[in-house]
């Protein structure tokens, strides 16, 4: 299992597959490097490098005060650095495209272009709410079939979803057991996430534009509660250079296999090579 420390000590997980282009993939608030299973077996001439944060996936878990965007882009980097990468395509999904902003303003230098999935500089309230109301808590539900079922019934601005994509979603957010279902991740990132939530919010306008200079790529979902509308407007405004794909039939967050995503994910791609 590949692993790699970080500079305060802790053990985390990665996958280094394919040659070519190094990407280095970002997931969502609570997932690992499994959130680009679907996208995986479509890139191309790619070297794809996914990263479990700390307290996800197969990673330590670390002190709830760490689990911070800051330090999880400061990891991004170490696994950089202990691959022997001096740059590297960024690819976001969600917390993912934030960590990529953030890196953009601290190492833009390391980065060759920026890909953010259903995410920009300001987050829907709405969707924030969602976020806030699971996370960190085990489901009531008791098996990977119950939770892909309700999946199919809750899942706000998704339709033409295969039955089996939402099992394969529940493989990943859960862990069955004797005692029911248990997280893949910290269940106190919960505490991390509500207590920054206790702070002002940041403009983070002048995160995006910190990515200025660098090839870019927003994809979002059509029905979306996270990224709103008005929000990827202002940033096609900001860029228009950016390749922006609006994914129908998805919410937050599109699974990036979808043609929409895969078309915006090419262009970009070969913008880099």
């Amino acid at each position: 299992m590949p692993t790699f420390p970080t500079s305060d000590g802790l053990s985390l997980h990665y996958t280094d597959e394919g040659d070519g282009l190094p990407l280095v993939c970002l997931a969502g608030l609570t997932r690992d490097g499994r959130d680009f299973d679907f996208v995986a077996p479509h890139l191309s001439n790619v070297r794809l490098i996914r990263l479990d944060y700390r307290g996800r996936g197969q990673s330590d878990w670390a002190d709830p005060s760490t689990y911070h965007i800051p330090v999880e882009g400061r990891d991004a980097v170490e696994l950089m650095d202990h691959l022997g990468l001096e740059k590297a395509a960024i690819l976001g999904t969600s917390r993912g495209g934030l960590i990529a902003m953030v890196m953009a303003s601290v190492v833009k230098d390391r980065m060759l272009g920026v890909a953010l999935n259903d995410i920009g500089p300001e987050i829907a309230p709405e969707g924030l709410e969602v976020i806030k109301d699971y996370l960190g808590r085990t489901p009531a539900l008791r098996s990977h079939a119950e939770v892909a079922e309700a999946r199919e019934r809750v899942m706000t601005g998704f339709a033409n979803v295969p039955k089996s994509r939402w099992m394969e979603e529940a493989q990943r957010l859960f862990h069955e057991t004797e005692d029911g279902l248990a997280l893949t991740y910290d269940p106190k990132l919960r505490d991390a996430v509500l207590n920054s939530g206790a702070e002002p919010a940041p403009d983070a306008w002048p995160l995006f534009d910190a990515l200025a200079g660098l090839p870019l790529a927003c994809i979002r979902g059509a029905n979306s509660d996270l990224l709103a509308k008005s929000t990827f407007e202002e940033m096609k405004t900001r860029r228009p250079d950016m390749i922006a794909a609006d994914v129908p039939d998805r919410g937050h967050i599109p699974f990036l296999d979808e043609p929409e995503s895969l078309d915006a994910l090419r262009r970009w791609l070969d913008m880099l090579r």
